[in-house]
């Protein structure tokens, strides 16, 4: 056996491999990652951030979105942290809110494939998002829709980018749908880059015929409040782009940083965007503070981000009840005969 020598403090911690078994709960499977190295351990970690995050009832909740996560399958994950309450701010990109309604109006996208004649796909008026198809007469029906939901907004006064999304939820009758979920839980949607989508289009179609006036400073004040008003700040990104520089930005004009942050993204730091920008580098900007809980998986997020939030799910119910029985015994042991 090697032994390591009184001098090597760095070399405490073994590498655990991996013990799966096919009785593990989601949990218990990435608890088994946790002591191996690479993305395994990260994931792991990203649970037990993401899970202590839920858990502290003082941390607003924010979730940047970006990518095509809604027509990968992803939509009804993040509409269900809606429901349940473990997402208070979501900003997102206009695409996604895009695909997020034309599936709330029941009009889906399909399995496709990389391997595709794009050229033919045109020809028969199907589009190609990687390996995911949609029809274009999805966005006719859509068409349709969005001009009847734009002829309803005030002409007579400005509306911001959150106040839009809000009046699309109202009218989209679909639990699974992000947009409902949040219209029903009063959970601000926040679209900075608003005019770079389809919804965008149609609104800017809407104008040039019709009084319409989309603030896109008016959600700034509402969202600076929130900031200001957390007692904690939490920020899982999925991704990076806009909605992670929405939310990272916000903290340069308060006096906190955020406590908690997690980056599911494939992007990487060495061309100096921010969407593979470190959450380390965030530190220097004030965004995240010395002592956040940070970790980066780097991986495709339509796998690491239903793995961690099932895991997290798993691990929450399991202390539920285990603070359930506790107590249950606890009142047992209270009113014990003597």
């Amino acid at each position: 056996m090697v032994q390591v020598t009184e001098g090597c403090q760095k070399l405490t911690k073994p590498v655990v491999p991996a013990d799966i078994s096919g009785e593990m709960d989601l949990d218990e499977f990435v608890t088994a990652l946790s002591g191996c190295a690479f993305g395994a351990r990260r994931i792991a970690e990203a649970v037990d951030i993401y899970t202590e995050m839920l858990s502290d009832k003082k941390t607003v909740k924010f979730l940047g979105l970006a990518g095509a996560m809604v027509p990968a399958g992803m939509r009804k994950i993040v509409a269900d942290l809606i429901r349940d309450g473990h997402i208070n701010v979501l900003v997102t990109t206009g695409a996604n809110m895009v695909h997020d309604a034309l599936e709330g109006l029941y009009m889906p996208h399909y399995k496709g494939s990389d391997q595709s004649n794009d050229v033919k796909l045109h020809d028969e008026g199907i589009d190609r998002i990687y390996d995911v198809f949609l029809p274009d007469h999805h966005f006719e029906e859509f068409e349709g829709f969005m001009q009847e939901i734009i002829a309803d907004l005030p002409a007579e006064k400005p509306v911001s980018i959150a106040g839009f999304m809000k009046n699309i939820g109202k009218n989209i009758d679909n639990p699974d749908s992000i947009l409902r979920a949040a219209y029903d839980m009063n959970v601000p949607i926040y679209c900075p880059a608003f005019p770079d989508s389809v919804i965008g289009l149609q609104a800017w179609l809407y104008k040039e015929t019709n009084p319409l006036v989309v603030d896109a400073l008016a959600d700034m004040h509402a969202f600076m409040d929130i900031c200001w008003e957390a007692e904690k700040a939490g920020a899982v990104f999925i991704g990076g782009g806009v909605p992670k520089n929405f939310i990272f930005q916000s903290m340069l004009v308060t006096p906190r940083d955020f406590d908690y942050a997690i980056q599911l993204t494939m992007d990487t730091p060495q061309t100096g965007g921010l969407s593979g920008a470190t959450l380390e580098e965030a530190i220097s900007w004030g965004k995240v503070g010395s002592k956040s809980r940070l970790v980066t998986v780097y991986s495709d997020a339509t796998i690491t981000f239903p793995l961690m939030v099932g895991a997290s799910r798993a691990r929450l119910k399991k202390q539920k009840e285990n603070t359930g029985n506790h107590e249950k015994h606890g009142n047992h042991e209270k009113h014990k005969p003597e």
